[in-house]
């Protein structure tokens, strides 16, 4: 089995992400205890663009032929680390990406379904989380920046080219000391040990999970 899991780069005048950062550590503790778990893990750092995410997802997905995808982000203001239900074909940007580029009202896919549900096992990667005290909930609102944009993506990917493949997204918040201090923060490697069983906790209920993203109209 492989795993994808992925961050972004640093936005909005940001100098680091918690999202990559925490993807980075994963990638790090990994390979330093030996590849566990049964499945090979790629790690990926995302543009945060409307314009390449996806393709560099795609390439992603095209080059490891992955089982599962696990797309990570920032969402600044969260207590705790939160697996979204449902992404949106809706780019709808508050500010503009690393790009310059600000989409209002525009569908991440022309013609794609309203939305898509993630196949991760959002409310057994929750439960998991909260056994290891980690502050954790089931997200149904991903927003509609750069982050619902490659979620809504990867979920038509699934839907659409690569059947077998289960995916999701998980939202993360601002690390200490990344500039927030009025906001809520969790340490980079509290969120990195989160990653690790949301990864783990999807990799051992596969077989639970649906082989294909339902859409909704």
């Amino acid at each position: 089995m492989r795993v994808v899991l992925t961050g972004f780069e640093p936005f909005g005048g940001d100098g680091t992400n918690p999202s990559w950062d925490a993807v980075r550590l994963v990638a790090e503790q990994y390979a330093a205890a030996g590849s566990p778990g049964g499945y090979e893990l790629v790690v990926a750092e995302l543009p945060c663009e409307f314009g390449r995410s996806l393709d560099v997802l795609r390439e992603l997905v095209g080059t490891h032929a992955p089982d599962v995808v696990v797309c990570v982000g920032q969402a600044g203001g969260r207590t705790g680390v939160t697996p979204e239900r449902v992404a949106v074909n809706l780019d709808d940007a508050r500010i503009p990406d690393n790009a310059g580029d600000q989409p209002i009202d525009v569908p991440v896919v022309e013609g794609g379904p309203t939305a898509y549900f993630g196949t991760l096992p959002v409310k057994a990667c929750v439960e998991a989380l909260h056994e290891a005290d980690i502050p954790a909930s089931v997200s149904h609102t991903a927003g509609t920046f750069v982050c619902n944009h490659v979620f809504y993506g990867l979920m038509h990917l699934a839907a659409t080219e690569f059947p077998q493949l289960r995916g999701g997204f998980v939202h993360v918040p601002y690390a200490p000391g990344q500039g927030h201090e009025d906001a809520p923060s969790l340490p980079v490697e509290t969120t990195a040990r989160a990653l690790s069983l949301i990864i783990h906790t999807t990799v051992t209920r596969t077989t639970d999970l649906h082989t294909t993203a339902g859409a909704l109209h």
